[in-house]
């Protein structure tokens, strides 16, 4: 028997709870299997990502565990030392 859930039929919107995420492997140049709504990781450090608009930046220093609202398209190896990266949907 499926769980109940009473939101169900409400439309997910970017302020909705996070329903979803996948396993983020750095790579120059090769789109994430689907644009974000945040990204977490598990060792902190740099994050360089392309953005939903095209634009390419370095995140400097991101916290472990902190859910970071950005709408990315790529995660780039050149640029980037955290690691365990989440991609959250």
């Amino acid at each position: 028997m499926p769980i109940p859930d009473k939101y169900d039929d409400y439309q997910t919107a970017l302020n909705s709870p996070i329903t979803g995420g996948f396993d983020i492997i750095p790579a120059d140049g090769m789109d994430l299997a689907q644009v974000t709504r945040a990204v977490m990781v598990s060792e902190g450090g740099d994050l360089a990502v392309v953005f939903k608009n095209g634009d390419t930046l370095t995140l400097p220093g991101l916290m472990p565990g902190v859910i970071y609202p950005l709408r990315a398209t790529q995660v780039l190896a050149a640029g980037s030392t955290a690691t365990g990266i989440k991609g959250l949907i």
